[in-house]
C-alpha cells in the first residue's frame, strides 16, 4: 500500500468513525418523532370518542441546547390540532432567572387544546437538589398565565376527562394520596406523572387506567435490547414507550421533547398524539 492510499483510507475511516458522534450531536437531538396512537380511557364519553390528546414533556429550557428548537416542534405539533394538551414536567433545567426569561418566551408559542391544557411539575422545576418550592410556584405562575392549567396533587375534570395530576417524586410537596384518597372510578380518569418510578409506590387507590409519565428521556443514548447507559429511575423497566403494569394500570412514558444534554442515539425526541378511544 503506498503512502497516498494508506492516507487515504485512513481519512475515510476517520470520517465514518466520527459520522455517529456527529449524527448523535447535531442531528438526532433536533428530529422530532411525532408518535400517533390510541389511548382507550373507561367511561370516556361518546363526545370525546376520536378526540386527540397530545402529550409534551421534558422541554428544559436553558442553556445545553438551542431552545429554539421547542418553538419549531410547537409549530409542527399545531397542524395535529389538538382537543388537549398535557405538558408532563421539567419546563425548565435550573430553574434561573434567564431560564425562566427564556420560558416565558418559549410558551408564547406553546401548544394548546382546544378544550383543556394541563401541566404538572418535574424534578427539575424545583431547581438543583429539587428542593426550591417558591421556585416551583413562580413556574406555575408562569405557566398558568401563560394558559397551562398546573395540576399540584389536584384534579380538574374538563368536557368529561378528569385529568390527575402529581407534583414530582422528589419533591417536598409529593403528596399523591392528597388527591388519589378521594379518586371516583366511575369518571374517566387520567393521571398525569413526571416519574414513573411513582407507579410502585402504594399511593393509587386502586386505579385503573392510563398514566403518562417523562423524565427518562428514553435514556436519551441507547442501543435497543442490549444497553441504556443513562436511566434516571430506580426500575429499570421503565424505559420509554407503554408499559402494562398488569394490574389495571397502563404507563406510556414520553421520550421528551428537550434533553439534559444535547446529545441523542437511538432515542429521537417525541411528542405524542392519542386518539382517545373508549376502553
Amino acid at each position: 500500500m503506498t503512502r497516498k492510499t494508506f492516507l487515504k483510507k485512513l481519512f475515510q475511516l476517520a470520517v465514518v468513525g466520527s459520522f455517529p458522534a456527529l449524527y448523535s450531536w447535531q442531528v438526532e437531538p433536533f428530529w422530532v418523532e411525532f408518535v400517533e396512537r390510541k389511548l382507550p380511557i373507561r367511561n370516556l364519553p361518546v363526545n370525546l370518542e376520536g378526540k386527540i390528546l397530545m402529550q409534551i414533556s421534558d422541554l428544559h429550557v436553558g442553556n445545553r441546547f438551542d431552545w429554539n428548537f421547542l418553538i419549531e416542534s410547537f409549530h409542527k405539533a399545531e397542524k395535529f390540532n389538538p382537543d388537549f394538551v398535557v405538558y408532563t414536567g421539567d419546563f425548565v433545567n435550573h430553574g434561573t432567572l434567564e431560564e425562566q426569561n427564556d420560558l416565558k418566551i418559549v410558551m408564547e408559542e406553546a401548544v394548546y387544546g382546544n378544550l383543556g391544557t394541563f401541566g404538572i411539575l418535574g424534578n427539575h422545576d424545583y431547581g438543583p437538589g429539587w428542593k426550591d418550592i417558591e421556585l416551583s410556584r413562580s413556574i406555575c405562575r408562569i405557566l398558568n398565565s401563560y394558559g397551562i392549567e398546573m395540576l399540584n396533587n389536584e384534579q380538574n375534570n374538563r368536557y368529561g376527562i378528569n385529568f390527575i395530576g402529581f407534583e414530582d417524586l422528589c419533591s417536598p410537596n409529593f403528596d399523591p394520596l392528597k388527591v388519589m384518597k378521594d379518586l371516583d372510578q366511575s369518571k374517566a380518569n387520567l393521571v398525569l406523572c413526571h416519574n414513573p418510578d411513582v407507579c410502585d409506590k402504594d399511593v393509587w387507590n386502586g386505579y385503573q387506567g392510563w398514566i403518562l409519565s417523562g423524565h427518562t428521556h428514553g435514556g436519551q443514548c441507547r442501543i435497543p435490547g442490549v444497553i441504556t447507559p443513562i436511566l434516571p429511575v430506580k426500575n429499570k423497566k421503565y424505559v420509554s414507550g407503554e408499559i402494562d403494569l398488569q394490574d389495571g394500570r397502563m404507563l406510556y412514558i414520553n421520550r421528551a421533547i428537550g434533553h439534559s444534554y444535547q446529545v441523542r442515539f437511538m432515542v429521537r425526541p417525541e411528542i405524542t398524539v392519542f386518539t382517545l378511544t373508549k376502553a
